[in-house]
């Protein structure tokens, strides 16, 4: 029984079809207490349903799932009690100031002392400065500050962020990022679904990549890495006649280019043999790149090769 204690969520062969379209075919997870687990997946995979059956919105048809040890489908109250769900824009009253909506909502969960409760969290998501100000003047990423400081009004145990940072600017981003980890910190179990690869090698403590209504990988970030022996070299050039030869000599194996930059990205699969085999063909046609820069499969890489094999594309 102690070991049940460890996980904050538990899915076992969960299914749920809409009409005739299956959109779960039997996931399985878990998820550790006190940490960042990250549900990837293309446009349609199930991720939404997912989080929708996991928050009590809807129930599945099949299989069974618990947040914080109470069944989704028997004990929904219970669950409701437990868990905040941030979606994917702020559900925010932007006639109200910022001061206005944490009370509202800290009033709505029976916090003793809304007043008090609604200056502590402005003040740690640095809102107090326009505590006073109406919503409809803050910016995107103080808006989403200010969503997920209402989330937390009740002291959830399990967050839901439903691509969290969509639509921020770089700056706002970072933010995010820096917020997400101190709410771990602080012992909440978070669990995250994100456009943003990089979002999640950054924050994820697990990751799960859903394709098809199943997992098809399931691990730290360094496992699913692993799970790609490939490697990538970029290589740079001053001038763009250079780099237009480079693409096509080497056309089979680009992955990316940059005109703008003057780069190109070829895939590595066969080691140091086809490393030294392209800087000589480069040699012989008379190549000389500015620099160059070797990098191991990112967390996007092998996701793209995982889903791209089924002709689908990640958005």
């Amino acid at each position: 029984m102690e070991k049940e204690n460890i996980y904050a969520i538990k899915v076992t062969n969960l299914k749920k079809a809409y009409q005739d379209k299956h959109v779960l075919n039997g996931v399985h997870f878990q998820v550790k207490k006190g940490t960042i687990f990250c549900l990837l997946g293309s446009n349609g995979a199930g991720k939404t349903t997912t989080v929708k059956i996991l928050s009590t919105l809807i129930t599945q048809d099949e299989g069974q799932a618990s947040v914080c040890q109470y069944d989704v489908k028997k004990e929904a109250a219970m669950v409701r009690k437990s868990i905040s769900l941030t979606g994917q824009y702020a559900a925010v009253d932007e006639i109200l100031t910022g001061f206005e909506n944490m009370e509202m909502v800290a009033r709505l969960c029976h916090v003793l002392n809304p007043k008090k409760h609604a200056i502590q969290l402005l003040r740690d998501f640095q809102l107090e400065d326009a505590k006073d100000r109406r919503v409809s003047t803050y910016s995107g990423g103080m808006r989403r500050r200010l969503d997920i400081a209402m989330s937390l009004t009740g002291h959830p145990s399990v967050i839901f962020l439903d691509e969290p940072t969509t639509g921020l600017d770089p700056q706002s981003r970072n933010s995010m990022w820096r917020m997400i980890k101190e709410l771990k910190e602080s012992g909440v179990t978070i669990f995250l679904t994100t456009q943003y690869l990089e979002e999640a090698e950054q924050l994820a403590d697990h990751v799960a990549i859903l394709h098809d209504g199943v997992i098809i990988a399931d691990g730290s970030v360094d496992q699913i890495k692993e799970l790609s022996s490939n490697e990538y070299i970029t290589f740079s050039f001053q001038e763009s006649k250079e780099m237009e030869k480079m693409l096509d000599i080497f056309s089979d194996h680009i992955i990316t280019s940059d005109r703008d930059a003057l780069n190109v990205t070829l895939e590595i699969t066969d080691g140091i043999t086809q490393v030294t085999n392209i800087l000589t063909l480069m040699k012989t046609h008379n190549l000389a790149p500015t620099s160059f820069n070797q990098k191991k499969a990112s967390l996007e890489d092998v996701f793209l090769n995982l889903v791209d094999k089924k002709g689908e594309t990640y958005v």
